[in-house]
């Protein structure tokens, strides 16, 4: 095959317009007010297991998870926080409910924000004056997390269910409280496991105030179900530049939370990409095993540093197309492969070599060049 020497169309993505809000820091990390949107996940092991959490904070970081949150459902799990808050390489957020001495315990072990559950702490409205004033003196800032399994029983009583109209006016009106005393250091989130739900709500709360918005589906489910009602959701928010932080909850490892989290903006333009792999789905015109052989490529490529589109294609249809469109990548077929760099074919190698050429490449590319396609 003769190889057109054509040149990579410049196609910058559209980054969506973020939606205007204030800023709170949660320890080190800013969240709203044009700061990146980041990355949370929420640690699955007792929290009183400090060794045992905090191994799974270091894995969460490596997977480029910005904060994490932690539960605290007993004594034992707040005695904890100091020593998790100490060591702890990203900010660590404390999850409370029903008990509202452990907001206070929390804020002094020197947690970075506490996550408040208004439906499920008992009085909560009658503490509030006393935790604005212990998170003002520690700088800490709170999250107001309402959630459609543990509503405030007088909005359920008034909308009949977990409405958006129901969560939206719980979040807006346990925001009021606070900003009674003076204390408007909080972000908010309004989760169901609906999507369309959860997308309403959120978006009826950004019409209606100017807080940091955390993104989430709650109970997601399973991958791949979770990963798509969490992605489906947070695209169409985080396209119209609603939401400042985000979780993506499923019932996986914490880091695969991560790691869907991370893949989410970055398909957006809202992350810059790490190392991206694009192939071809096989079809009956595959002339390769494309499922075995993008395996390869993963794995030979696994950790790679830099952010190189890389595509593996298994025909000549599209193949070349698609492959002279990524900084590298293969056109499979009869027993062979091309590979491109940048749009050119720079030689041809046996199939059984095709992994070890694009490492080559790879290698060479990044060595060489200073500007990888962010």
């Amino acid at each position: 095959m003769t190889a057109v020497d054509l040149p990579i169309p410049a196609l910058p993505p559209r980054t969506p317009l973020r939606r205007p809000t204030r800023q709170i820091r949660v320890g080190k990390v800013l969240v709203g007010g044009g700061a990146p949107i980041t990355v949370q996940s929420m640690t699955t092991t007792p929290t009183a297991e400090v060794d045992a959490t905090l191994q799974q904070i270091a894995e969460l970081t490596a997977a480029g998870c910005d904060i994490v949150r932690v539960a605290v459902p007993s004594q034992d799990d707040a005695d904890a926080l100091p020593k998790i808050a100490a060591k702890s390489p990203i900010p660590v957020i404390a999850d409370i409910h029903f008990q509202p001495k452990y907001v206070f315990a929390a804020i002094a072990a020197g947690c970075a924000a506490v996550r408040v559950n208004p439906g499920n702490i008992r009085k909560f409205d009658d503490k509030v004056r006393d935790i604005a004033a212990a998170a003002t003196a520690a700088g800490v800032s709170l999250r107001i997390g309402v959630n459609a399994g543990s509503l405030d029983a007088r909005l359920l009583e008034k909308h009949g269910k977990a409405s958006p109209e129901a969560l939206a006016e719980s979040a807006l009106w346990e925001a009021s409280l606070f900003e009674e005393h003076g204390f408007t250091d909080f972000k908010i989130s309004v989760k169901h496991h609906d999507p369309r739900t959860m997308i309403a709500a959120y978006r009826q709360l950004a019409d209606a105030c100017d807080y940091p918005l955390h993104l989430g589906v709650t109970e997601a489910g399973p991958p791949p179900q979770g990963t798509i009602k969490s992605a489906t959701a947070f695209a169409i928010l985080l396209n119209d530049g609603i939401g400042d932080t985000l979780r993506v909850s499923l019932t996986a490892p914490p880091v695969e939370e991560v790691k869907a989290g991370i893949q989410i903006l970055q398909s957006l333009g809202l992350r810059p990409r790490q190392l991206e792999i694009v192939s071809c789905p096989s079809c009956g015109r595959a002339q390769v095993d494309v499922y075995a052989l993008t395996a390869k490529v993963q794995a030979a490529f696994e950790g790679f540093p830099h952010p190189l589109r890389v595509a593996v294609m298994g025909c000549v249809v599209n193949g070349p197309g698609e492959a002279r469109e990524a900084d590298l990548g293969v056109s499979s077929g009869n027993g062979k492969g091309q590979i491109f760099v940048r749009g050119k074919v720079i030689r041809t190698v046996p199939e059984a070599h095709i992994v070890e050429a694009l490492l080559d490449e790879a290698l060479r590319l990044t060595a060489t060049s200073t500007e990888v396609p962010a």
